[in-house]
């Protein structure tokens, strides 16, 4: 496959594809509010429970202009995994939902549950406590100026993306998968390998449908301005070596996605790198040491 095409831009929102010159960076009173809801995640012990929140109603608008732009977008550029899981996830239209709505049907389904971050979070706890049912989510909304493209994770991206996943048990093993690998290694290095493959799979993985690629991350499936970028960008077949040492930067449009050739394909080839890896992976497979993402 390794096919290269001419990247275009997909939408206004990919031209604030890096941080810096994103409103939510400069607007004070957006800041305030984002730092506050963040700030309660300090020490907070996964899995322990925590308050909702209030959304303002400008906070419900831009839950409903972005739902109502991905739902025919996911019809479009989804795979069909990610279609049946978001037919299935108790995902509402109107409003904004507490993590405390959205916990029961994942339960329920894959046995997952929302716990408490306040941004990125360091990959031994993030990737950690996937192996036992907690996926980190935040509550703060994105700015709503720009609410088709985000450049950090938000209720958005960890609802809508995430909780789409997590509604299929199928595709929650994949984060188990992966959980359970950062739990069996020591080294920062390892961990840093462990999130590139999480993060070129599970965050903007693509599988191949009838010829055609199709998005399956949950970072694409929550972004508008990013379900369908690899139509402007390099698509390689799935490769976890080359996924694993491939740079990412979390506050831009990536440049380079992977597709799997099915999503058997994908649970096939995740599993038998998760199910091998080690702290010394990185010098078996001669993986360059790379810098971490500061956003």
């Amino acid at each position: 496959m390794s096919t290269v095409r001419k990247q275009t831009p997909v939408s206004a929102e990919g031209r604030l594809g890096r941080a810096n010159e994103h409103p939510g960076r400069s607007d004070q009173d957006y800041r305030r509010r984002r730092d506050a809801l963040a700030a309660r995640a300090a020490n907070h012990p996964v899995g322990a429970p925590y308050p909702g929140v209030e959304y303002t109603e400008e906070e419900h608008r831009t839950w409903r202009t972005v739902h109502d732009a991905l739902a025919p977008a996911h019809r479009a550029h989804a795979c069909r995994a990610a279609l049946e899981a978001g037919a299935d996830a108790d995902i509402p239209a109107e409003r904004v939902p507490q993590h405390a709505d959205v916990t029961p049907g994942l339960r329920a389904r894959s046995g997952f549950a929302l716990t408490l971050a306040g941004g990125v979070v360091p990959n031994e706890r993030f990737l950690g406590a996937m192996e036992h049912g907690y996926f980190h989510a935040v509550q703060f909304v994105r700015h709503p100026a720009v609410p088709l493209y985000t450049p950090e994770p938000d209720v958005l991206h960890d609802v809508f993306g995430h909780g789409i996943h997590l509604s299929s048990p199928r595709i929650a093993e994949l984060y188990r998968v992966i959980g359970r690998a950062a739990n069996r290694v020591r080294t920062a290095e390892a961990l840093d390998i462990l999130s590139r493959v999480y993060w070129y799979t599970l965050e903007f993985g693509l599988i191949t449908e009838s010829g055609a690629v199709k998005a399956f991350g949950a970072a694409l499936l929550s972004s508008y301005g990013e379900i369908a970028a690899h139509e402007g960008r390099e698509v390689r077949e799935l490769d976890m070596s080359a996924t694993a040492s491939t740079y990412y930067r979390i506050s831009s449009y990536q440049p380079v996605l992977f597709a799997a050739r099915s999503f058997s394909h994908l649970e096939d080839t995740l599993g038998a790198f998760c199910t091998e890896f080690d702290d010394d992976t990185g010098n078996r497979l001669g993986l360059p040491a790379l810098p971490r993402d500061r956003g």
